[in-house]
């Protein structure tokens, strides 16, 4: 008596299930339409902070800086005297954020920091240039 009522039941779920198929269908809805594969947040890279770049001076050894700014992520193997750090944020498959900052040596001493994040001391100096101007 279980096995009929269990069968029963069953022929009833699936018979209700192919009843709204067939309603939704006439309605025009399709739930292919509406569906979107998930995109995960990507970083990728060196994330560089104001505060890291401002701890930087020029003369310092590529060991000093390595410790501070951490491995980069692209040493040139042409130009040993340049090492490029670069970070993207990825969020939904969309671009958020991207930064390069390149550090310049010569003679095994920091020469120079280039790129999208400027140093702290800089940052200020500027501010009070613009600040001094009418």
């Amino acid at each position: 008596m279980r096995f009929i009522h269990l069968s029963l039941s069953l022929l009833l779920a699936g018979s209700a299930a192919a009843s709204l198929a067939t309603l939704l269908a006439g309605c025009g809805y399709h739930p292919i339409d509406h569906l979107e594969p998930y995109k995960i947040d990507i970083q990728q890279g060196n994330s560089i902070s104001q505060d890291m770049l401002g701890k930087l001076k020029p003369g310092m050894t590529p060991s000093q800086v390595r410790f501070v700014l951490g491995t980069p992520l692209v040493v040139d193997p042409f130009h040993n005297n340049r090492w490029d750090y670069v970070y993207r944020l990825e969020q939904g498959g969309k671009l958020i954020e991207h930064r390069r900052v390149t550090v310049v040596f010569e003679n095994d001493k920091l020469k120079a920091i280039e790129g999208d994040v400027v140093a702290a001391v800089q940052a200020q100096s500027e501010a009070a240039t613009q600040g001094a101007k009418p």
